[in-house]
């Protein structure tokens, strides 16, 4: 028989051994099991018997913002006099104002697998008013400190992780009050196969530590990817000038192994066998066939070119084994100028080696120290004129961040936008290399948070601060709004259909407007047009005025429907466009449907 056992500290954390691990602990319904029917309980039993053997578990604790989508269902509306726009093909940004609950259900639909590297800095719930749970500070003496703030991340990283696309790496910065639980609770959401390393986060300069034992100066930065393809290792550092003493035109180079340190014998190697006639005035070599596979020795030298006074040179033997080049003869012809060195060794003979090129990289460490006030505090206070905001992250620290991710054209999420240095560093990384990353910042608006610093931010920044010349980026900013939920599904895919306009523009990344009418929309980017088509009657009058349009991509066509298709004997005869339909708000109730299902919302 299997026991479980229950260790809760004061804070209302429980430590589950043998039984249920790494979910929220619930009843299967909401009364008491004295109530249970017999096959009710039954069934709890089977459900406890096929959980997983060890984990995390604690009291999931009711939150606001999750329930309110019990009665209505969110979406986003534009603000358009904060849009920025610099009239060139710069990536579009979003900036989304709003509980990052409500903004992370909706990026569920408009970005499903399409989110490459997300990092979050979230609360630490250090008992300092620094976590704020249903409208109230948490603090050292609430019995359910903990458990509040698992139930507040578990429920984010959840709809997070049905964004990342199928190389996307996850970034979470934390520090000693949640890091052991945050890492159980990510390898249960993420998985332990995915988790990369816990980098050590030296923040040198933030200032003066109150701690009574040791001084804290570090926090943690633990690191998760789908795939290790897109991950960079390397970081840049500067050359060793006494190991690469030497320089070509390709860069600097070190001499170590010889062109003929394969370890296997010149009889398994036939075809490298030749000899190389090297004439060191002027730089030419030429090569030989000279060796006879039968009896594995090697003929006479060439008089010819030794007349001309090239020097003979063929792979060494040693132990009494005749060794080959490393290389077969088209590679050495082909190579030998910028990949092979011709020196004499101590005894005067001639030798080729191989150039040890310096690529300049090494392994990056996961210990990193970043100056959080110069490079934090004293940046944002310069952006802003006045210091409005405590404990930025450092703008180099979230350089670093997204360098760890290979493709610089990369769509960049952080829910937890605070003073907005993550978009500023992808702004900056984006000038310093012609990238194109695209950054999408979630943060609420409490005491103007949204508006008066993530914003204000991105803007200055945008527009050139200080000495800083300006950065050209096109952002648009969104707010969280809701639908209210209807007695009829009906009604409310009536109510709720419009309301999907701009959750539209944001999927297709079609902000230029191309046609705007009460029941007919025509957007427009790049990769061509994408249309919303409010009054189904009507369709076949407005896929008239979209032919009248000049493209050549495909329309994407979205139409107000009761069900989950739209029939295609609907469409007019003898279209010239290709149509790629589907029905809304269909498309955003099946994404709500699923995710707060998976959360315990009720539909």
């Amino acid at each position: 028989m299997t026991h479980a056992y229950f260790g809760v500290d004061s804070h209302g954390l429980s430590f589950f051994v043998g039984s249920l691990g790494c979910l929220p602990r619930k009843s299967p319904v909401s009364k008491d099991l004295r109530e249970y029917t017999k096959e009710e309980l039954l069934n709890y039993i089977k459900t406890l018997k096929k959980a997983k053997k060890f984990g995390l578990v604690w009291e999931d604790k009711p939150e606001r913002v999750v329930k309110d989508v019990e009665e209505k269902l969110p979406v986003l509306e534009e603000v358009a006099d904060r849009a920025i726009t610099t009239g060139d093909d710069s990536p579009t940004h979003l900036i989304i104002e709003g509980d990052n609950y409500h903004s992370l259900s909706v990026l569920n639909y408009t970005h499903t697998g399409k989110i490459d590297l997300i990092y979050i800095d979230p609360p630490y719930n250090t008992g300092s008013k620094d976590f704020v749970y249903n409208d109230h500070y948490v603090d050292n003496d609430d019995a359910f400190r903990h458990s509040k703030w698992l139930s507040f991340i578990s429920k984010r990283l959840h709809l997070a992780k049905n964004l990342l696309s199928d190389t996307g790496v996850v970034f979470i910065s934390i520090d000693d009050n949640e890091q052991a639980h945050l890492r159980l609770l990510c390898d249960q959401i993420f998985g332990t196969e995915n988790f990369v390393a816990t980098f050590i986060i030296d923040k040198t300069a933030q200032g003066a530590n109150q701690s009574l034992t040791f001084k804290t100066q570090h926090e943690f930065l633990l690191m998760y990817a789908k795939s290790l393809e897109m991950v960079n290792y390397d970081v840049q550092g500067e050359i060793d000038a006494k190991k690469y003493k030497y320089k070509d035109d390709r860069g600097a180079y070190a001499i170590t192994n010889s062109f003929d340190s394969i370890n296997s014998p010149l009889v398994s190697n036939k075809r490298r066998g030749y000899t190389v006639y090297y004439d060191e005035h002027t730089g030419d070599a030429q090569i030989k066939d000279e060796y006879n596979p039968e009896t594995n020795t090697f003929g006479d030298y060439d008089n010819t070119l030794l007349s001309s006074g090239y020097v003979p040179i063929r792979p060494g033997v040693r132990k009494n084994i005749q060794y080959p080049w490393n290389w077969q003869s088209s590679r050495f012809i082909s190579d030998y100028k910028k990949d092979l060195v011709f020196m004499k060794n101590k005894k005067g003979e001639w030798g080729i080696y191989h150039k040890n090129r310096a690529t300049g990289f090494t392994k990056d460490t996961t210990i990193k120290r970043f100056d959080t006030r110069k490079f934090g505090n004293q940046i944002l206070n310069e952006i802003l004129g006045e210091k409005l905001f405590d404990y930025p992250k450092s703008l180099d620290m979230m350089e670093w961040v997204i360098s760890k991710y290979k493709n610089s054209s990369a769509t960049i999420l952080d829910f937890f936008a605070g003073s907005g240095t993550t978009g500023h560093a992808v702004l900056k990384m984006n000038a310093a290399d012609g990238g194109r990353r695209q950054f999408i910042l979630g943060t609420n608006n409490e005491n103007g948070i949204a508006e008066n610093i993530t914003y204000e931010r991105i803007k200055r920044v945008s527009n050139g601060y200080g000495e800083n010349e300006p950065i050209n980026a096109n952002v648009r900013y969104f707010k969280t709004a809701f639908v209210e939920r209807d007695e009829t599904l009906d009604k409310l895919r009536r109510e709720l259909s419009p309301a999907c306009d701009d959750m539209i523009r944001i999927r297709e990344g079609a902000y230029e407007v191309v046609a705007d009418e009460p029941n007919f929309k025509v957007y427009k980017n790049q990769r061509g047009l994408t249309a919303v088509v409010y009054d189904r009657f009507e369709l076949a009058s407005y896929v008239s005025k979209i032919e009248a349009l000049e493209t050549d991509s495909p329309v994407h066509l979205y139409v107000f429907s009761y069900d989950k298709s739209v029939r295609e004997q609907e469409m007019p005869k003898g279209i010239k466009h290709t149509y790629e339909s589907q029905p809304i708000p269909e498309g955003v109730l099946e994404i709500y449907r699923k995710i707060f299902r998976k959360d315990g919302v009720q539909e």
